[in-house]
């Protein structure tokens, strides 16, 4: 799939060195090279001033765990300035292929850079000047956001993770929306970056009101399921402090992805007795 934009306006404030995308997905690419499971797939592209830059998409597939696999989406990157959640996609996939029973019932689909050009250009917003965080189900113009969307209709997810990083925060918190078993995944959530991460405690952060590190809502345009697909999804969003040392953000939010997984399998498990 291919979306041009002939009228990219090119004359850009120069920059002085591009982060590079594909030192980044590197160690994917190995490991799909070779690995019965992960596939790789970056067929979804789009043409900004006529460069071509592609959604970078991965495809992992745990152990069969049942009857019918869980499909859950985690999304990275769509700030371009917060790299953190793009590099823990990687160790998090690093440690599936080193423990694929983790992900036991489960296909999980990757998407390390939502936005290919603000992470390039280390900026919040796209090339194009768009926080595309904004833009989701508002019928945007915006080429990531149309192949994104694309995506989250097509896969059918049965839940939806985006990592983030908050420059105003001093401690990791979660958003939570979607289905309501969501605000049961929170709290082991939370519990296990916690020990890499102070929580946020602040009643108010980001301008909600939260609880305990918990905010049940969020801006409108955010990343999310469809408007009117049913039954909802869970999503949560993960956001870690923007201080603390690389390394303990890419942790916790890699400890926070391993206990979603196992508290989601143990709900799907107990639901036929609900």
């Amino acid at each position: 799939m291919t979306i041009t934009d002939a009228q990219f306006e090119t004359a850009q404030t120069p920059r002085v060195r591009r982060r590079s995308i594909a030192d980044l997905l590197a160690p994917l690419e190995q490991i799909a090279a070779h690995s019965p499971n992960l596939v790789a797939n970056h067929d979804a592209r789009f043409e900004p001033g006529g460069e071509t830059y592609h959604l970078p998409r991965y495809l992992f597939v745990g152990p069969n765990g049942g009857d019918t696999p869980i499909r859950v989406g985690i999304f990275a990157g769509i700030h371009g300035d917060e790299p953190e959640g793009a590099y823990a996609i990687v160790q998090f996939i690093k440690l599936l292929e080193a423990k694929p029973e983790l992900a036991a019932g489960y296909y999980l689909s990757f998407y390390p850079v939502c936005n290919p050009t603000g992470f390039e250009d280390g900026t919040r917003h796209s090339r194009r000047g768009k926080d595309l965080n904004r833009e989701f189900w508002k019928n945007s113009a915006e080429p990531e956001v149309q192949l994104l969307q694309a995506e989250l209709v097509a896969r059918s997810l049965h839940g939806i993770i985006s990592l983030h990083t908050d420059d105003t925060s001093d401690g990791f918190y979660g958003i939570v929306r979607g289905a309501t078993l969501t605000k049961h995944l929170i709290e082991p959530v939370l519990q296990a970056a916690e020990k890499f991460l102070p929580r946020d405690e602040r009643p108010v952060i980001d301008g909600y009101p939260a609880r305990h590190g918990v905010i049940r809502d969020a801006y409108d345009g955010v990343l999310s399921a469809p408007p009117k697909v049913r039954p909802r999804p869970f999503e949560i969003i993960l956001e870690t402090p923007q201080t603390p040392p690389a390394y303990l953000k890419e942790i916790a939010l890699v400890a926070a992805l391993k206990t979603i997984l196992a508290e989601y399998r143990k709900f799907i498990a107990y639901a036929p007795n609900l």
